[in-house]
This record gives C-alpha cells, sequence and structure tokens, in this order.
C-alpha cells in the first residue's frame, strides 16, 4: 500500500513546495488536482488554490508537472481530474494527459443526482461510460468513478450498477470514506467485495455532522455535515484499513483532509504518521 496526498488540500503550496514537502515528509505520490478554478486571497481549497494546475493549456505544462513530481522523487497516484464524464473533448485530454504522464488514471467526475430524471441521467452516463472506456484503452490508462454525495454514485451499489460489464482495467471506482459518511455509507467489506475489480482508488479524509443552533420550524434538531481531521472525525478509519488489508487491497490510499485545524505542513505530516501507525497494527495484528 502506497500513501499519496490530492493536491486539492494543499492549497498554500506552489506545486514544486508541495512536491518537496510530501516528499520531504515521506509519502509516495502526489494526486495533482487539475481544473480551472476561480481567483482567491486568500487561497482556499476550491478557488485559488496554489497546488492545482488549470485545465485550459494543460498540454503546455504536462512537462513541468512531470519535472517537478519527478525531481522530487515521488509517483504519480493518479491525476484528480473534473471533466464531466458527457464533455468528451476534456475527458479525451484528460486521458491523453494521463497516458503522457504515465500517471495511469484519472478520475471523471459524475453528474449531479438532481441533473435530471435519475433513470434516464443514469443511462446517458452509462453511454458515456463505454465511450470513456474505448477512449482508456486506446491511451492505455483508466478512468476512475468517484464514490461521492451528490452524485448518481453516492455509493458503492450504485456505482456497481453503472460500470457493471465494463473493462476494470480501463473503467474502475474510487472509494471515498469521507464522502460516504456524507451519503451512501454500506458495510466497509462487503463494499469492497462487491466492487471486487472495480476497486481501483482509495481516498481517505473524515467528516462528522453536527447539530445547527436554528432549529426547524418546529424545534426539530437541523444537523449539517462538516470536514473533520482524520483522527477526530466520525468515521473510523482503522476499521476502513482492517477491511481493505481483510480485502486484499495494496494499491494507493490518496488523503485529501479538508480540516483546518492545525496548520497545513503540521496536518499533512500528521496524517501521515497516523496513516502508517494504523497500517503497522493493522499488519501485525494479521501476522500473528
Amino acid at each position: 500500500m502506497k500513501l499519496s496526498v490530492f493536491t486539492a488540500s494543499t492549497p498554500d503550496w506552489e506545486p514544486e513546495q508541495a512536491a518537496g514537502i510530501l516528499a520531504g515528509q515521506g509519502w509516495d505520490g502526489v494526486e495533482w488536482r487539475i481544473v480551472d478554478q476561480a481567483d482567491a486571497t486568500p487561497p482556499g481549497f476550491w478557488a485559488g488554490n496554489r497546488s492545482t494546475w488549470p485545465l485550459t493549456g494543460l498540454e503546455d505544462r504536462l512537462d513541468d508537472i512531470a519535472r517537478i513530481t519527478r525531481d522530487a522523487g515521488l509517483e504519480f497516484s493518479g491525476l484528480g481530474g473534473y471533466a464531466n464524464c458527457r464533455d468528451h473533448d476534456n475527458v479525451e485530454r484528460m486521458l491523453a494527459a494521463t497516458a503522457r504522464l504515465g500517471a495511469r488514471q484519472v478520475r471523471v467526475t459524475m453528474p449531479g443526482v438532481r441533473a435530471g430524471d435519475y433513470r434516464e441521467t443514469f443511462a446517458t452516463t452509462r453511454s458515456d461510460l463505454e465511450w470513456i472506456e474505448g477512449r482508456a484503452a486506446e491511451h492505455g490508462v483508466r478512468a476512475l468513478v468517484e464514490l461521492h454525495h451528490g452524485t448518481i454514485t453516492s455509493s458503492a451499489s450504485a456505482a456497481i450498477r453503472l460500470v457493471d460489464g465494463l473493462d476494470p482495467e480501463r473503467v474502475g471506482v474510487i472509494h471515498d470514506l469521507g464522502n460516504l459518511l456524507i451519503e451512501g455509507h454500506e458495510d466497509f467489506l462487503a463494499t469492497f467485495q462487491m466492487l471486487g475489480p472495480y476497486l481501483a482508488h482509495v481516498h481517505v479524509k473524515n467528516a462528522l455532522w453536527r447539530a445547527t443552533d436554528e432549529p426547524g420550524f418546529d424545534g426539530s434538531v437541523i444537523w449539517r455535515n462538516e470536514w473533520a481531521p482524520l483522527r477526530s472525525g466520525q468515521a473510523d478509519v482503522e476499521a476502513y484499513f482492517e477491511a481493505l488489508h481483510e480485502h486484499g487491497y495494496d494499491g494507493w490510499v490518496t488523503v485529501e483532509d479538508f480540516s483546518t485545524e492545525l496548520p497545513l505542513e503540521e496536518r499533512t505530516a500528521d496524517n501521515l504518521a497516523y496513516l502508517r501507525a494504523i497500517h503497522e497494527r493493522v499488519t501485525t495484528r494479521h501476522e500473528r
């Protein structure tokens, strides 16, 4: 198992700074965020993120992405793309960039659950993925469908319905611990077994639900979700790694921590120490 960081979660750092710090801390790889974004001061996770490569003009920046990653001694765990599956032109560009960089796999985003009648959206998306499967095969890479709240693939059950029958070497699924705490949670081990060969990648972050200060019209409690540190969110990270180990998963685990309690550099270092400690505890238990 190798550990990497998705740079959506490192907004304060320029790419060379991000690569240097992550490598120095001992991370194995990096998952670069690639998207056109709005400007923001100070930089944030979703706007003004300094560790993000713009989609516009991406082809002219691929040599820089490769050099910065290589010179730091990091590997690509994949690319964090945002091209929607219906945007064939930009999906094609992302697949080609993934191949050129040797990054092997790239996320392709799914439509929102309220994009239209669910059944029609699902059928159209399946058609899009069949096209993507062919293009991924042409480029020798894999497109990834993420389990994400608010989309038509918020659960593993939904995702396996969508991808079943496609070549798992060309279309895979990202299992995301934090997203599933918000929507779509199913038993960890059963989920991994359900996805089978389609389990291609893992994202780890944590979240929690808090009661708001604004009661409902009848005094009922209204809850809101928010991101939390890996150590203090509601998801059981150790149980998650236990299930991954039992299933035999030995691929990439990419951290995208959107909590802000700790300064960024301290946060990434602590996350690495925490996950390594969990991994050691889990493997030691199974070696007895």
